[in-house]
Order: structure tokens, then sequence, then C-alpha cells
């Protein structure tokens, strides 16, 4: 498998700065070239569609050569790291790296509360167990918005699938139309959970992903033969790529160095190793896992700047562990037996997991 460690200097981030610079906000990093040059010919509507998981390889695999999406792509972007959904959507509604946002995985561990908790739901990890109190997400790891930003000056208008806010693509697409049709500049981002979810459950290339990714293919043409004045971005956060796991507890000798659970990702998997402990950690690791994962210390993820670049986030550090295992195969880890089985994964540094598609589509017309 190619290894692809994301480039912070072509990424998601830098889309997220594009669009703040469009609207007249503060931008935090560099934008990015092609991007601005579709953006500087003046739209009235920018819609941005981010479809969960649609790497730009699946689309190889999955769509045809001459279909919308292919035909459409004018770039192939990175992801933010770790490729997966808490630290690249994070970074593209930040327009900051996960370094500075925070938000580095599914699992993180507050040092403060002394809990592994699951980013998105407030719960403590592989269970359903929720956190008493103010999320902790939002209570450590709270951040501007780009919407929230480019609203000051322009509207801005947010919908997610996850959310109820439209429950088919033909909903969507209507609801965007209807927000083409209000006066003056402005950004629409639609967010699905869609070919994501499905993938976890059935790999990447069963026919209900490629049902999916078709029926999103055929619906975003709909769309854009269809709206008015607009530039039509789509990307994904992420790519997949099919997964076999490594439960952690199956290696005795391993797992009793370990003083508390994994956290960060499957793929990338932050352990923490009881004091002194670390050699022996280390080379039972390598013993075990040497063709599978990158073995980083938290020195060499720091220096190396691996999470993006700008300031550290105050509770940076404490989640990284005292080790960062990295996939470079198709690999991931499970803690023990409660944690989840996917048939396929991300967060690692696989080409497959970190290319994701810039597609664009421009109608400039008032008609």
């Amino acid at each position: 498998m190619k290894v692809l460690f994301p480039n912070p200097h072509h990424s998601i981030v830098n889309v997220a700065n594009s669009l703040l610079k469009y609207f007249g906000c503060e931008t935090y990093h560099e934008t990015l070239p092609v991007l601005d040059s579709y953006l500087e010919k003046g739209y009235q509507n920018i819609v941005l569609l981010l479809y969960d998981g649609m790497g730009s390889n699946l689309l190889r695999k999955n769509l045809k050569e001459d279909g919308f999406f292919r035909t459409h792509e004018v770039d192939t972007i990175h992801a933010a790291f770790p490729p997966t959904t808490v630290s690249s959507t994070t970074s593209l509604y930040s327009g900051k790296y996960p370094k500075e946002h925070g938000w580095l995985g599914w699992d993180l561990y507050f040092k403060e509360e002394d809990k592994t908790v699951t980013m998105f739901f407030n719960t403590l990890k592989d269970s359903e167990e929720v956190v008493p109190g103010e999320p902790l997400a939002t209570k450590y790891y709270a951040y501007q918005s780009i919407f929230e930003s480019i609203q000051k000056k322009h509207n801005t208008f947010e919908f997610y699938s996850f959310k109820g806010d439209y429950h088919n693509l033909k909903e969507r697409n209507e609801k965007i139309l209807e927000c083409t049709k209000l006066p003056g500049k402005k950004l629409i981002y639609c967010y699905d959970t869609e070919p994501d979810y499905t993938m976890h459950e059935v790999g990447t290339m069963d026919p209900a992903v490629i049902e999916k990714m078709e029926e999103q293919e055929k619906m975003t043409e709909e769309l854009c033969n269809e709206i008015k004045d607009a530039l039509v971005i789509v990307l994904a956060d992420h790519g997949h790529v099919d997964g076999e796991a490594i439960t952690l507890r199956d290696y005795p000798d391993l797992f009793r160095l370990l003083r508390q659970e994994t956290s960060i990702e499957s793929r990338t998997c932050s352990f923490y190793v009881e004091e002194g402990k670390e050699l022996e950690f280390e080379k039972l690791f390598q013993k075990y896992f040497e063709p599978y994962f990158n073995l980083y210390t938290k020195k060499e993820v720091i220096d190396n700047n691996f999470f993006g670049l700008g300031r550290e986030h105050p509770h940076f550090q404490e989640c990284l562990g005292d080790f960062l295992a990295i996939a470079v195969s198709n690999k991931y880890f499970r803690y023990d037996e409660k944690s989840p089985i996917f048939r396929s994964v991300h967060a690692g540094i696989t080409e497959d997991e970190v290319l994701i598609p810039l597609i664009i589509y421009e109608k400039k017309n008032l008609d």
C-alpha cells in the first residue's frame, strides 16, 4: 500500500481559508490557489457539499471515468491528519489544523476528568455511557467556525443529514435551491454521512456502496443543472481502506504495560505506557506490529508537526500519550473485545485514506 503523510499546504484546511478570504474574513493559513482561481470570478452562491469518506481513490474504484464527479475533479488534495471525520471536518469548519483546534480523533483522553471520551457523542470510549454535564468536547475544545465568521458579513446556511435537516438528496437539493433564491452573496454547506456510514458496515466496493455513490453523483449533477450563478464545490473529509482488526488484549505481555485505554483513532493510536516500561513496550510493539504500523514517540510526533502547523492547543500534548502508532497497512487496533469491528476504516496514512477530491462545477449566469 502506498503511504503518504498529509501535506498541510495542500489540504482541506486551505479550502476553508479560501472560503474565508472570498467572504472577506480573517484567514488563519494560506489559501488553495486552484480554488481561489474559481472564486475570484465572483459568484452569488457558493455551495459546498461534503460526502463523508468519499476519497479520490474510491471515486476511481467505484464510479465511471466519464461520470460527473470524475470529469469535474480539478485537483486532488489532502485530508487533515489523521484522515478521519473528527479531525478533518473540524479543520474545514475552523480553518485550522488539528494541532490548533485539538479535535484529534474519535476518542480523546481528558486529563482533568481522567476519562477517555468519544468526541461527537460525549460517551465513554467503546460504550454508550454518557458523561454527565456539559459535553467535554465543547467544554475544552470550543472553537469559532468559518460559518460563524462568514455569517457576520454574509448569509450562511448549514444542512446536516444526521441532524435530520434533510432526509434524502432530492430534499437537500430543494433546500439548496431555495437558499440560492435569496438576495446577496452566501455560503451554503451540506454534509452527508454517506458513503462512510455504509462502508464501515460492508466495505469499500460492496454494491450497496456503489449504489450510494452513484446516487450522490446523479443528484449532484441534477442540482448543478438547476442552480444559477453558483460555484458548487464537492469534497470529502477522508478516504477509506478495507480493514483487518488487531485486538490488543490478545497480546497480554504488551497489554499489561498500558496504564490506560488507547485513544485518538484505531489507525492513529495513542498509547499510554507504565513509567519505566517504555523500552519494553517499544520492543514488543515492533515484534508484533512492525509491518503494519509506524511507531513514534511523543517527541517525534511534536517535532515533526504530524498534526499540522500553528500554535498548539493547550490540551494538545496530553492527548498524544507516550507513543503514537500510525497505520501503513490495512490493520487497525481494537483495545479489547468491547471495541467495534468495521469492514472498512480510515485514519491511517495510506493514499486511499489521505487523498480527497476537489470537484468544482461553475455556472456564471443570472437567467
